[in-house]
């Protein structure tokens, strides 16, 4: 994607100013040090200087990161911004992805680190390229509607509200805004390591996509946008269908609905009651044991994420491990 000369740039700031309605000040930025998250705290503090703080997690994965702190420290006291930093322990058990492990921690903290500053509203600098990434990286998985929706624009977590206002805009518009100003920020040195799978989109499958496609970053959002207005849907039928079979559901409300609607219940149910995401096999063989449930001695008792799906009388049950 070449880049535009400095008067033809994106406005960095018209999309936070855009999106702040609602918002509750101070607001923070949560702030690495890298490229994008740099941009964003300077935008944010030049639209509402004094009003911005900066949250920075430091995940104990690498050596750098040590210096990443100093960095931001040095850049937040050069602003006048106050730096708020946590560290945490990112490290994936068995099994486990670490991007996912080191994800969960991350807003863990930021939502801590924003309670202590005091601020409600927390910004992340994600932006078009990385919204790309996280659909491609969703359809290598297989993923459903809720994958393929991708990374929201808004969302709550831990009682603080995130915001990713560059959605919209390119990872080089952002880059080249930080260039023309000349200011400094940090590479993580993880960013270019080809084992992590998005590392591989970012450098192998955006380039060839940029080349075949100039316009994939706008038409892939517009499919992430897509499924998660249909994701929507289904959530709302899944209400409707959990209001009609009880709560748990029980297995005769369930076999009074189509295979594909039992399906889209049993995994809200899960998902928000438990915190359970079964897998398609998984779910394969829950539906085929409701569907064999005809007789009162029948029993049901399948591993399901975590824990089991079991029948309780003329209910399902679910219940984690031991």
């Amino acid at each position: 994607m070449a880049t535009l000369p400095p008067e033809s740039r994106p406005d960095l700031e018209a999309p936070v100013r855009a999106a702040a309605t609602g918002w509750r000040f101070p607001v923070a930025v949560a702030y690495s040090g890298g490229a994008d998250s740099t941009a964003l705290l300077h935008t944010s503090h030049a639209c509402w200087p004094g009003q911005v703080v900066a949250l920075h997690v430091h995940h104990g994965l690498q050596v750098a990161a040590d210096g990443f702190v100093q960095h931001c420290q040095q850049v937040c006291d050069g602003l006048g911004v106050p730096l708020y930093t946590a560290h945490v322990n990112a490290r994936h058990a068995a099994g486990d992805s670490p991007e996912d492990a080191a994800r969960k921690a991350r807003y863990t903290a930021l939502a801590e680190l924003a309670s202590a500053a005091g601020a409600h509203d927390v910004l992340l600098a994600q932006h078009a390229d990385d919204q790309a990434e996280t659909l491609l990286l969703a359809l290598s998985r297989g993923a459903g509607l809720p994958g393929l929706a991708a990374m929201a624009a808004h969302f709550e977590r831990h009682g603080r509200h995130f915001h990713r206002p560059w959605l919209g805009l390119a990872s080089v518009d952002i880059r080249a805004w930080l260039q023309d100003r000349a200011l400094p920020f940090v590479e993580d040195p993880s960013n270019t390591n080809t084992a992590f799978t998005r590392n591989r989109i970012r450098h192998q499958l955006l380039p060839a996509l940029a080349t075949a496609f100039p316009q994939f970053r706008d038409t892939f959002a517009r499919s992430a946008r897509h499924a998660a207005q249909a994701q929507e849907l289904l959530q709302a039928l899944a209400l409707l269908d959990l209001a009609h079979t009880g709560e748990p559901p029980t297995i005769r409300g369930l076999q009074s609905l189509p295979e594909n609607r039992q399906a889209n219940l049993l995994r809200h149910w899960l998902k928000t009651r438990h915190n359970a995401l079964p897998s398609s096999a998984q779910m394969d063989a829950l539906l085929r044991q409701i569907a064999a449930c005809t007789t009162r001695g029948h029993q049901i008792h399948l591993k399901v994420a975590g824990g089991f799906v079991e029948r309780q009388g003329d209910r399902l049950a679910y219940s984690g491990w031991l």
